[in-house]
């Protein structure tokens, strides 16, 4: 079964640059003659909008991506996380960790690397032999120890847009969060049971994501899950050259007339390199005509995507 996603946050609307994952991962799924699901990362609340979810909704209704499967909200799937989790302490993956951010930030210091390498500091595995007497924060994913049994700290897979990549994860990341310090569900744990629960076969998302996907992978390994193939698509950027998103003061897509879908639709038809086709009457027959000739378009340009 060939089964794409598209997994929007409802902090607020959807605006240009998640319109583009929306479509991309719709035209891949229709593509391949798969289905296209739709959930909503809903776990961080205190980010999320009261209405936002239902608007999302609304607005890919008026742009014509409609799920074929019950939309599921992560907020709902907190026992299953646990369960996944406690899988991981059972088989020595996953510890509790006693660090503040600034201590690791410290200590990465100390230890003579540059904080300007990576997004974030790289864990040093500080509490991965015991806490000392700390009380836990977090829960942090053993990198070290699975890539001693998997025989390689490198991850590889194909992007089937940017290519091969490769990611030495306990290098570059370290031992990664499953749960946060303030009892939320890291996205890394969240969106690989997911996925692995929704019998997710291919994700389509932004290229700002590429390098998620190696520790991605290593869970999907430690818990016995398939890989996904994976597509990272082109971004759309601010006036300040910075992914366009809602905390880059991203304006909510004007949806308002038939025209304005239509606009916004070719707008991100474009932004993937799709046909500057022109819709004329800008009705649903017309937009209808306009997603079966993208997705012509994106078989032909993702050839390789075929499983």
């Amino acid at each position: 079964m060939i089964r794409g996603r598209f997994a929007p946050s409802p902090t607020g609307e959807l605006h240009a640059g998640s319109l583009v994952a929306a479509l991309a991962s719709w035209l891949d799924a229709r593509s391949l003659q798969g289905e296209w699901w739709v959930r909503m990362e809903d776990l961080d609340g205190p980010r999320c909008i009261d209405g936002a979810a239902a608007k999302i909704l609304q607005q890919l209704s008026l742009c014509r991506l409609h799920s074929d499967g019950e939309v599921f909200y992560q907020s709902h799937r907190n026992d299953i996380y646990q369960q996944v989790l406690n899988q991981l302490i059972a088989k020595g993956l996953a510890y509790p960790c006693a660090c503040t951010r600034k201590e690791i930030e410290e200590q990465q210091v100390s230890l003579g690397l540059s904080l300007e390498r990576h997004k974030s500091a790289v864990y040093p595995g500080t509490c991965r032999n015991g806490l000392d007497g700390k009380p836990a924060r977090a829960w942090r994913f053993n990198v070290t120890q699975w890539s001693t049994l998997r025989g390689s700290p490198d991850v590889h897979w194909i992007d089937r847009r940017l290519g091969p990549q490769v990611q030495n994860v306990q290098e570059e990341v370290g031992d990664f969060v499953l749960k946060r310090a303030d009892g939320l569900w890291a996205y890394q744990m969240a969106v690989v049971v997911d996925d692995a629960a929704q019998n997710i076969s291919h994700v389509v998302r932004g290229e700002d994501l590429t390098d998620n996907t190696a520790r991605q992978y290593l869970l999907q390994e430690a818990l016995g899950f398939e890989h996904p193939h994976y597509l990272h698509t082109p971004l759309v950027l601010g006036v300040n050259g910075e992914k366009l998103s809602k905390q880059n003061d991203a304006k909510a897509l004007d949806l308002s007339s038939p025209r304005a879908v239509c606009l916004a639709m070719q707008s991100a038809a474009i932004t993937l390199g799709l046909s500057t086709l022109k819709l004329h009457s800008c009705d649903s027959a017309d937009l209808d005509e306009a997603l079966s000739t993208w997705t012509q378009e994106w078989a032909q340009m993702h050839k390789r995507a075929s499983p």
